[in-house]
């Protein structure tokens, strides 16, 4: 790289081995390596998968919400759950890109960026699921507080509002955070691609960026300002989520415990994706020297923190059935370990409260294997709690007539493996077309670092 583009895209001088490597690295990943057959086949099995979501999307609008398995009483079932799950896969990017931000830890930039990436994709894809469930979806627009001449405005006291207030205030955030984080590395490729058509692509994503004092000096404000707003945001967020269930009156929802232990199992899984595409991502993609075995290590240990902070909730929800002796409570209680959906409960204890203290172990920390395991069954486990917490403390009712049991249909399972398509899919085409990794912060943390 020239001196000249070194000025405008605020890179260190090529003197700099390290960095310059890096750079050369991540940038040739972008615009240089050829697309291998590993990514055409998923990338095509993803949008075709994606392609049935959409043609399901399509018939649930024109059918309605019959073709789920959800009735009374369990008028909620893997729309909810799904919805609950991915707004939690997504507070991770958020908690890195700002709580670990401000508090100082360099080595969140080595992951922060596919982070963020996963945030903005998964927040996407959980504001859908809302508007699926609606009886009457094309009418979503009514939770807008727009004028009109009827004078009609949103049920401030519905959670459905309240959800899309705080889902709308996330989206915008995260994508914030995100694109601005780009535009340094966005100039990077810009003005290292050899092709006209990706220069523009890429000098138009970019915004004229040219790596000016007054650049950095406002993009340094602007994200400090986005995380300081983020850090409140994302625990209001998740808190919102909890007071949907625990606003409502069933045994099992109706507790305080709800908005803290949203917020640690949505971290919890967060963090498990984010671990999974680490080790995943690292070995195809040759990013061994920036993603080391010590940045795999602390996010093994930020998931066994908080597989204990779950394991408490999990235990505190059955020492307060116990205290209060509430009969309705216990029952709910003896139901889960015990009764139709008991393997629900016995695998979300075993994914998500068990399997992680194999990270006590530091070698284990570091087997590719074993982090898989991990990080894998932790998503899944959440999602499985999610749907434990849904359907247990609905399918039992007061009434004989109020007794119901809930089978997934076909349709089900296909929205719920489509938007895993989708996502699959988006998050494809970013590995491909925008940098891993933030050159500009490993870089910056590099300088920092050298000894002197």
């Amino acid at each position: 790289m020239s001196d000249t583009v070194s000025s405008r895209t605020g890179m260190a001088d090529p003197s700099d081995t390290p960095a310059a490597a890096l750079t050369d690295h991540v940038a040739g990943v972008t615009l240089e390596r050829p697309s291998s057959p590993a990514w055409i086949a998923g990338t095509l099995v993803a949008a075709l998968i994606a392609a049935v979501f959409l043609g399901a999307l399509a018939y649930l609008f024109a059918v309605g919400v019959g073709i789920w398995g959800i009735n009374i009483p369990v008028a909620w079932g893997f729309a909810i759950t799904n919805y609950v799950w991915w707004i939690g896969i997504a507070m991770a990017g958020t908690f890195i890109s700002a709580a670990l931000l401000l508090a100082g830890q360099g080595w969140r930039s080595s992951v922060s960026r596919f982070a963020e990436t996963m945030t903005v994709i998964a927040l996407g894809l959980a504001g859908l699921f809302p508007i699926m469930h609606l009886g009457r979806p094309w009418f979503a627009y009514w939770l807008l507080p727009y004028p009109n001449i009827m004078s009609l405005w949103p049920q401030w006291r519905s959670a459905l509002v309240w959800d899309f207030v705080a889902i709308a205030s996330y989206v915008g955030v995260s994508l914030m955070v995100w694109y601005i984080g780009l535009l340094p590395d966005l100039a990077s490729l810009r003005d290292r691609a050899r092709r006209r058509r990706a220069a523009v692509f890429y000098g138009l994503l970019a915004l004229g960026w040219r790596g000016e004092a007054h650049h950095w000096q406002r993009l340094e404000s602007a994200t400090r300002l986005l995380a300081g707003f983020a850090v409140p945001l994302v625990f209001m967020v998740h808190s919102m989520v909890a007071l949907d269930f625990s606003e409502g009156l069933p045994p099992g929802w109706h507790t305080t415990l709800f908005p803290p232990f949203f917020v640690a199992g949505a971290l919890f899984s967060g963090f498990a994706l984010v671990l999974v595409m680490a080790v995943v991502l690292r070995p195809i993609y040759g990013l061994g020297r920036w993603i080391t075995d010590a940045h795999v290590d602390l996010l093994a240990r930020t998931l066994l923190a908080a597989s204990l902070v779950m394991a408490y909730s999990y235990g505190l929800e059955i020492f307060s059935a116990h205290y209060t002796g509430n009969p309705d409570e216990l029952a709910m209680l003896s139901d889960r370990m015990t009764g139709f959906y008991a393997p629900a409960y016995w695998a979300t204890l075993l994914l998500n409260a068990v399997l992680p203290q194999l990270f006590w172990w530091p070698r284990l920390r570091t087997r590719r294997g074993v982090l898989l395991l991990v990080g894998g069954g932790v998503v899944l486990g959440m999602w499985i709690e999610r749907f434990m917490l849904v359907v247990t403390s609905l399918y039992h009712g007061y009434l004989p007539s109020a007794d119901g049991r809930f089978y997934p249909t076909l349709w089900d399972w296909v929205h719920l493996l489509g938007s895993l398509g989708v996502f699959a899919l988006l998050f494809l085409l970013f590995v491909r077309l925008l940098p891993l990794l933030p050159m500009f912060e490993i870089r910056r943390r590099m300088h920092e670092e050298r000894p002197s």
